[in-house]
């Protein structure tokens, strides 16, 4: 399932939760719930949701797990894993999972309206790191 990619868009149902690794890797885990709108005649309805594992590692981990929480609409980018294992009864078992490359809140029924002004609208200084961090 190498380099499937997709853009997911819903809910957490938790708040993300921080670990970290024996190597010392911070690493952050959460459920989002994904629910299609179905056209019905001349209503749409709700569809049926389905639930991603979620995981992001080092910055990311830790920069969403102090941003997000539970019920936060968000828009996630990453690659579909397949993991595999065998529990103690003998069986084997399989999930995809997503690892996140991007995470951030989703604006499209947000309601705050923050304020800007000249003294806090960010530098644009022209220089552009897009080195990944995982």
């Amino acid at each position: 399932m190498a380099d499937t990619h997709v853009t997911l868009t819903g809910n957490l149902t938790d708040d993300p939760e921080l670990r970290v690794t024996p190597g010392g890797a911070p690493v952050a885990s959460f459920r989002l719930a994904v629910t299609p709108r179905v056209k019905d005649g001349d209503t749409w309805r709700d569809g049926e949701t389905s639930h991603f594992r979620v995981n992001a590692w080092r910055d990311l981990a830790e920069n969403l797990t102090e941003s997000l929480a539970k019920g936060a609409r968000v828009i996630v980018v990453g690659q579909l894993k397949a993991r595999s294992w065998e529990t103690p009864e003998g069986d084997k078992r399989t999930v995809v999972e997503v690892t996140a490359e991007e995470v951030g809140p989703s604006l499209r029924w947000a309601t705050a309206t923050p304020e800007r002004t000249s003294r806090t609208k960010p530098k644009r200084t022209g220089e552009f790191n897009d080195e990944p961090n995982f």
